[in-house]
């Protein structure tokens, strides 16, 4: 999509673009509002902006649209709308061995159980093992920091998937004329 494509889009529309990138709505809503853009750079740092402004619940909103590491099925289940952008994230866990697979469900498990939310990490280019690694470390966090910093990995993916809407705007390759 190009930039004048998505300030072009409807009200509606461009939520539901936002919300693919993000499912906290004010944060949505904040974004759409925020058109028109004059570049793909200025939506990026728009998202950050709006995200540095939203609270607690937002967070949570935002980490509800995730799918637990290693059970990617359960955003299909539930956002079947943000599927279609996130659903590589997680592509190396599908490649781990069994028992690495199954240590993260648990670790999953228990993280929530301790801070109320799913584990949530940027985990584009990341191992299972470094995924596991990082869940049993930050287990040990207070939970306020954690808190803090599930937000700023939040953050990492929205502007992933931020970027990815604008992947088809490039100029065309090739030879011929």
């Amino acid at each position: 999509m190009r930039i004048s494509a998505l300030n072009a889009l409807n009200a509606k529309t461009a939520n539901e673009t936002f919300l693919q990138c993000c499912t906290a709505r004010r944060w949505a809503l904040a974004m759409t509002g925020s058109r028109p853009y004059s570049s793909k750079t200025a939506v990026l740092e728009q998202a950050e902006a709006v995200w540095s402004r939203m609270e607690e619940p937002d967070f949570l909103e935002a980490f509800d649209g995730h799918p637990k590491i290693g059970d990617p099925g359960s955003l299909k289940k539930k956002y079947s709308a943000t599927h279609s952008m996130a659903g590589h994230e997680q592509s190396r866990v599908a490649l781990a061995p069994v028992p690495i697979q199954t240590e993260l469900a648990a670790c999953n498990r228990k993280y929530e159980s301790i801070f109320g939310f799913i584990f949530i990490v940027c985990a584009t280019g990341k191992s299972a093992e470094e995924m596991l690694e990082l869940i049993k470390r930050r287990m040990d966090n207070p939970a306020a920091r954690e808190m803090a910093i599930a937000a700023r990995e939040q953050s990492k993916i929205t502007a992933i998937r931020i970027r990815k809407i604008f992947e088809d705007d490039c100029p065309p390759t090739g030879g011929g004329q």
